[in-house]
């Protein structure tokens, strides 16, 4: 059953909420269908309201000590941690996440990498340095537009945001609007954190309407968006007419490279919970598996297998594993590309049907193809829900070149017997990051893609980075 919705949702600019009348967008909570809120219909001219709050309230916060800054961002975390079952409920109440996850990750990362970030500015991260007769000074660029996807929505908020202020730099956020509400009650932690107002601005709406307004503004200094390759190409375009800075995350289509010497059981178990998290709703799943020809029947076996206890159901269940798509149109999305798969030649290994999924809400079935060339669509293409495509190699040589063969290049997993092989396989994939072994997801560590995948880094030094400009003083 749905969390009720706690938060007051509407725009916020220049610290004061604006719940307007007028077209509002509804939120629609995906395991039934039911209409949870809704949110104002943003125009331009609201986003030209937010960033003229953004560039008044620049100066004075761009000036306050890096060290004050840390302490903001610091309450924030701890505004996050405070908060964190009843984002967990929001969450799974707008865009399905099983509630056990929601709480694990989708509410509890986005307090670890903030902290992350005062961590770095208490440890005396340097916003000045000397070489030779020049001081090199790292500045805030000014007003920054955040654009933020509903997969991991507050997540991507905190990404952003956290580095955008302890950089000194000030804010105009447009989330998704298929799952918004979260933003509000983030708005909500960072002005109990003592962030001024106007620091941050939310402006609610759509992606061709406030998406583009922000992308265009020739206030805003830098854009960072997070979301689909097609989008991210898009949000360029029209960036570039300013020469503002862009950082791009967007789609993927990961490989995981098991090889002949791995631990077959481990490779696949740990392999396939990486594709099927979040409902495959993530940019990093490791979509793709890539096996030894002659241990590929195996191997499909072992995936059948642990895919069966991957139970689909209402999300606030504790059991279930696979919660709703986000909306009633990513189901459709990724049904008509099992549709596709079958199509194609691939042969169904596991799932693909929707008997026995729950009558109402938007449910899809874990599905595994085996047998899978390269070149097809559900080998190259982003599905962006619970779909495996196992493919077989001869060689080693063979296994990396599939691996590169897509657009992508966001993130990959190579498994094998020894390390040291399987760490030299991981340096020829073409991506942004590689795990060895099921290796841990490292918060501060830099996170983005090579190729289609996007520019530039989130997350720890590498992300506070993205949102200075640098500037050398010659003395």
């Amino acid at each position: 059953m749905a969390a009720p919705v706690t938060v007051r949702a509407g725009h916020v600019i220049g610290g004061r909420l604006i719940e307007q009348a007028g077209e509002r967008i509804d939120v629609v909570d995906p395991t039934t269908g039911a209409v949870v809120a809704a949110v104002p219909a943003g125009t331009a001219a609201d986003v030209d309201t937010a960033v003229a709050a953004a560039a008044e309230a620049f100066p004075a916060w761009a000036g306050t000590d890096p060290a004050e800054r840390a302490a903001v961002v610091r309450k924030i975390a701890e505004g996050l941690i405070a908060r964190r079952d009843e984002i967990a409920r929001l969450i799974t109440t707008e865009m399905g996440s099983p509630i056990g996850f929601a709480t694990k990750v989708q509410a509890s990362l986005p307090a670890a990498t903030t902290a992350g970030i005062a961590d770095l500015l208490d440890a005396g991260y340097a916003f000045t340095e000397e070489i030779g007769n020049s001081l090199v000074l790292r500045e805030p660029i000014g007003v920054v537009g955040a654009i933020t996807p509903w997969n991991y929505p507050l997540h991507q908020i905190a990404a952003k945001i956290a580095p955008a202020l302890a950089a000194g730099n000030t804010v105009v956020l447009k989330p998704s609007e298929v799952a918004p509400l979260n933003a509000n009650l983030f708005l909500e932690v960072l002005a109990a954190a003592g962030v001024p107002d106007g620091v941050v601005n939310l402006v609610h709406g759509t992606g061709p309407v406030v998406g583009e307004a922000i992308a265009a503004h020739p206030r805003v200094d830098m854009v960072s968006f997070t979301g689909s390759t097609a989008a991210g190409k898009r949000v360029s375009v029209v960036a570039a007419g300013t020469v503002k800075r862009v950082a791009l995350e967007l789609g993927g289509k990961s490989a995981n490279v098991i090889l002949a010497d791995a631990d077959l059981g481990r490779a696949v178990k740990i392999g396939l919970a990486n594709t099927y998290l979040n409902g495959g709703q993530t940019c990093t799943a490791w979509t793709r598996m890539l096996v030894p020809t002659d241990k590929h029947d195996e191997i499909v076996a072992l995936a059948a297998a642990a895919a069966a206890k991957y139970t689909v159901g209402d999300p606030f269940d504790e059991s279930t594993r696979i919660g709703p798509m986000a909306s009633a149109a990513q189901r459709d999305r990724v049904l008509g590309y099992i549709d596709l798969g079958v199509d194609e030649g691939a042969t169904l290994a596991y799932g693909g049907k929707t008997d026995g999924l729950p009558e109402h809400g938007a449910f899809v079935p874990p599905t595994i193809f085996a047998n899978v060339r390269a070149d097809m669509r559900i080998a190259q293409e982003e599905i962006f829900g619970p779909v495996l495509s196992i493919l077989p190699y001869r060689d080693e040589d063979e296994a990396v070149a599939i691996a590169n063969s897509t657009v992508y290049g966001l993130a990959g997993a190579v498994f094998g017997g020894d390390r040291d092989h399987a760490v030299a396989v991981a340096k020829r994939l073409r991506t942004g990051q590689v795990d060895v072994n099921g290796g841990a997801f490292n918060p501060i560590a830099p996170f983005g893609g090579y190729k289609q995948s996007g520019n530039g880094r989130e997350l720890g030094r590498y992300g506070l980075e993205e949102f200075c400009e640098v500037k050398s003083i010659q003395l």
